[in-house]
């Protein structure tokens, strides 16, 4: 397996564990981890055996944001499109994969961490868990996609209100307004997101894919449009080996074999 100089990578069945690693700096998103995470998502890509990918800070935190000893050298427009043009191919990555990708997040998650766990199609926290986007306390804006995607997830009230506080919300109301999925005990963030993975390996990997894939662009399309890209994709699916073995499976009353053809 490949080595990362930000991450740990761990293999637990069909679900592949990225670790952030960089303990002195609190998992904050490094130029390096941007680029460590986008090459290990792809080579994911290409591993069937892979069927869910799970981001992980570790026991005491997720992240404490983008790396600000690199944010700081940010002078002008230039400097920072290029920065967070980095950042929105760091994200992009995770919504484009075609396996379900889950954070589990223990302790807190800040600002670029929390934005980076945004683009997960799916956010596992621990009692304990932390959750904000500080940027107004620095004089900034959240760059890494965070007034887009927050919103979209957790609605435009909430999301303004975490904006504009920018003070951390704890884990029941990070729950209470859909900002994560699923809460657990403290230190039960990976189990769960392991839990969840095992689940999902015994779903059609292509059914899976399909459906990340029409949610996200379908989100951003107007109702009409969004129904007719969904059934150009599922008259698609219906052509695959796969779906054949699932209708086949059901009816036989038989676990399906799927093979991702």
């Amino acid at each position: 397996m490949t080595e990362y100089k930000t991450l740990r990578v761990e293999r637990s069945g069909s679900a592949l564990i990225l670790n952030l690693n960089r303990p002195e700096r609190r998992n904050a998103v490094s130029l390096q981890m941007m680029a460590d995470i986008i090459a290990a998502f792809e080579a994911a890509e290409d591993d069937a055996e892979t069927r869910t990918i799970i981001l992980y800070g570790g026991a005491e935190y997720f992240s404490a944001g983008a790396d600000l000893t690199e944010a700081v050298k940010i002078k002008t427009a230039t400097d920072g499109t290029r920065y967070f043009n980095k950042w929105h191919a760091l994200n992009e990555t995770l919504e484009h994969s075609s396996k379900p990708v889950i954070a589990a997040i223990e302790g807190f998650c800040m600002t670029g961490g929390l934005e980076l766990a945004l683009a997960a199609d799916l956010r596992v926290a621990a009692e304990g868990a932390t959750f904000a986007i500080t940027s107004a306390r620095i004089g900034t804006v959240a760059g890494a996609g965070g007034t887009q995607r927050l919103p979209r997830v957790v609605g435009i009230s909430n999301a303004l209100d975490m904006l504009f506080a920018a003070e951390p919300i704890d884990a029941a109301e990070a729950l209470r307004i859909g900002l994560i999925n699923r809460l657990t005990e403290h230190g039960g963030a990976l189990k769960k997101a392991l839990e969840m993975a095992e689940l999902y390996a015994t779903r059609a990997p292509l059914s899976l894919g399909f459906v990340k894939r029409v949610v996200h662009r379908g989100m951003q399309m107007d109702l009409a449009s969004a129904i007719e890209f969904e059934t150009f994709l599922v008259t698609t699916v219906y052509g695959t080996k796969d779906k054949q073995e699932g209708i086949t499976a059901f009816l036989e009353k038989r676990r399906p074999s799927f093979k991702g053809e």
